[in-house]
């Protein structure tokens, strides 16, 4: 099965952070740890078609006819080793196992919403009578859905056909995984990052300042450098954070998989505001733009 065409960036907190006594099917579902980092996509990609194939169609993913949460939904979590965490310096993580709920029927409500409040008149009024019920009901539901989370935000954050490259900010380019198995629909693929948390925090701090100075405080970039370091702060601080091009790497051949720079990239655009190379810029900032610009343009064609 193909995975979803679809990029994360993960939280993975300690199981303390969920409680002094966490939810009992959360703490079975990390014992069991029966997902994992390939087969999540999976899990997800079969939720959303069981909700679309159900009649009437669910609302959202991983929801009942009434509304309310599948239970089984709280058991979808990936586990992690402090040990497979790159530390710099002084950082901790842990103490393990890490937790990354999947949280895919709260994720889905806040997509849900935005659509709501951007797309086209015509095209909300379509879904909403595809479904049947009205922009209000769909806001009380997905509000409903909202709190699901187990803490105060979402410990995965998604999109579609391409990374953010400010995420790249976020971790060290010579840390990264690959593995590119036996193809590019091999489902244990992958290109990833891992980091500690407050190594996460320090970078992303020092990139937003370097943004903020060059670019101002409504560029692009350093919007979601600012978005990106509040996410982070609400999170366990001897938690882990990773990068993962999941389900992407199905597009991307294995040469140009292997000599993928786009990290080292966006630190040298990074190292160029440091030292006033704004030369070096516009060169590396061409370079990720075809890179990425060849990916993204494959949504238009789907």
């Amino acid at each position: 099965m193909l995975r979803p065409f679809v990029a994360y960036l993960r939280v993975y907190e300690p199981l303390s952070a969920f409680g002094d006594t966490p939810d009992g099917q959360l703490v079975k579902a990390v014992e069991a740890a029966q997902l994992t980092r390939a087969t999540a996509g999976e899990r997800e990609l079969f939720l959303w078609l069981k909700s679309q194939a159900s009649t009437p169609p669910r609302l959202l993913p991983a929801e009942t006819a009434g509304g309310t949460a599948v239970p089984s939904s709280r058991a979808d979590v990936l586990v992690l080793d402090p040990d497979e965490v790159p530390t710099a310096g002084s950082a901790e993580v842990g103490p393990g196992p890490l937790v990354c709920p999947l949280e895919l029927r709260p994720r889905s409500a806040a997509a849900l919403v935005g659509f709501l409040g951007e797309a086209h008149p015509a095209l909300r009024a379509a879904v909403l009578d595809a479904v049947g019920v009205s922009a209000e009901t769909v806001r009380a539901r997905a509000n409903a859905a909202l709190r699901d989370l187990y803490g105060t935000s979402m410990h995965v954050l998604s999109t579609t056909w391409t990374v953010p490259l400010p995420w790249f900010s976020l971790i060290d380019p010579g840390e990264r995984k690959l593995v590119l198995g036996t193809g590019q629909d091999d489902p244990e693929r992958e290109l990833s990052w891992r980091t500690a948390m407050t190594d996460a925090l320090r970078r992303v701090a020092e990139a937003e300042e370097l943004s903020r100075n060059a670019l101002g405080d409504e560029a692009g970039p350093t919007e979601i450098l600012n978005e990106t370091s509040r996410w982070l702060a609400n999170f366990h601080p001897a938690s882990a954070v990773e990068l993962d091009y999941g389900g992407l790497v199905q597009l991307i051949d294995d040469p140009t998989l292997e000599s993928d720079t786009s990290a080292e990239e966006v630190h040298g655009i990074l190292e160029a505001l440091r030292s006033g190379a704004v030369e070096d810029i516009a060169e590396l900032f061409q370079t990720l733009r075809d890179y990425w610009g060849e990916l993204a343009a494959r949504e238009r064609f789907n």
